[in-house]
């Protein structure tokens, strides 16, 4: 039986864990930490009933845990992270992981002496216009992938806003959080662990906001693959979808369209005129993870490819912050 705990539940996607725990025979939701009622009642409809904690390390001394799921506050999430591993589990956590490069660096020490995974759920990967795009690549449709463009608006839905997600040390940044699923998508196409990350950031709409930046650019370096990443708070919110999340892959051969909000996928190649392309069926965005611990096996988002995301992520909120230019990762 594998024992689950939610530690921190400030997001909704603690979902991705009460959805593995209803799937899974194999799975026992333990407890959850969550201090606020309100996080509670929001985000834990339906969950089983088990006790529930003020603190993550309060949790951990009472309970075996071999998987916790890190949901909450931004600005906390690294010192749970830190408390699961040295509690000797393993670790699936929401984006961001954490809100800090000193941080990312203590997390990198400790999942190595813990010998425990680290995987942050880069849900993009598995929706069916991404698995249907790799695909592509891989039987060499577009050719050699050049560039990449991707654009992610969301709903900032500020009444239903609380108040830490507004402040600097509850949220982070934006460039650390909104653009890392598209930065991690970027290093997975390409398999690139080297390269350079420049952002910039803007708050259009301060008088709401102050502490919040709502919108930012980021250019990255993967290998050889150039890719420009947009993202904002600023999604119309009588619009029809949350965010219309897109990406545009250019090789020497072709091109494809990734319209996650709408689930298609269109491709034109030099050859042949656009179409739209048949699509697999979704995954669920944590049952890699399951899988992988059930079989004993590194899930398919590997720790390493966690805190290179996370990291690539961080140096372009760092860029944005400082003003200083291109910064550089891996070797």
């Amino acid at each position: 039986m594998t024992r689950v705990a939610i530690l921190g539940a400030a997001h909704p996607h603690v979902s991705y864990a009460l959805d593995e725990v209803a799937h899974r025979p194999s799975c026992e939701l333990v407890a959850i930490a969550e201090p606020d009622p309100a996080m509670r009642s929001a985000h834990l409809a339906g969950a089983p009933d088990v006790p529930i904690y003020a603190d993550p390390g309060e949790l951990l001394a009472e309970h075996d845990v071999d998987v916790a799921l890190v949901a909450g506050v931004y600005g906390e999430r690294a010192a749970a992270v830190l408390a699961a591993l040295e509690a000797g589990a393993h670790v699936l956590a929401d984006k961001p992981l954490c809100t800090s490069l000193t941080q990312l660096d203590e997390i990198e020490r400790a999942a190595e002496r813990a010998d425990r995974h680290v995987s942050v759920v880069f849900e993009k990967r598995f929706y069916p216009p991404t698995s249907a795009a790799r695909r592509l690549l891989a039987d060499g449709v577009l050719g050699e992938l050049a560039l990449v463009a991707s654009t992610g608006p969301h709903k900032l839905n500020l009444p239903t806003r609380p108040a830490w997600f507004r402040s600097r040390a509850g949220y982070g940044g934006i460039a650390a959080d909104l653009p890392v699923h598209d930065i991690d998508l970027v290093l997975d196409l390409t398999g690139a662990t080297s390269g350079s990350v420049a952002a910039v950031t803007g708050n259009v709409r301060a008088a709401d906001h102050p502490e919040f930046d709502d919108h930012v650019a980021v250019l990255l370096r993967a290998g050889s693959v150039t890719a420009t990443i947009e993202a904002n708070w600023l999604s119309p919110q009588a619009a029809d979808v949350h965010g219309h999340y897109r990406m545009r892959l250019t090789g020497s051969e072709g091109t494809a369209e990734l319209d996650w909000a709408y689930n298609t996928l269109t491709v034109a190649t030099h050859d042949r005129a656009p179409w739209v392309q048949t699509l697999p069926p979704p995954r669920r965005p944590a049952a890699y993870f399951f899988d992988a611990v059930d079989a004993g096996r590194e899930p398919e988002i590997t720790t390493a490819a966690s805190l290179l995301a996370t990291r690539v992520a961080l140096l372009a909120q760092e860029s944005a912050d400082t003003d200083v230019g291109a910064r550089r990762f891996g070797s």
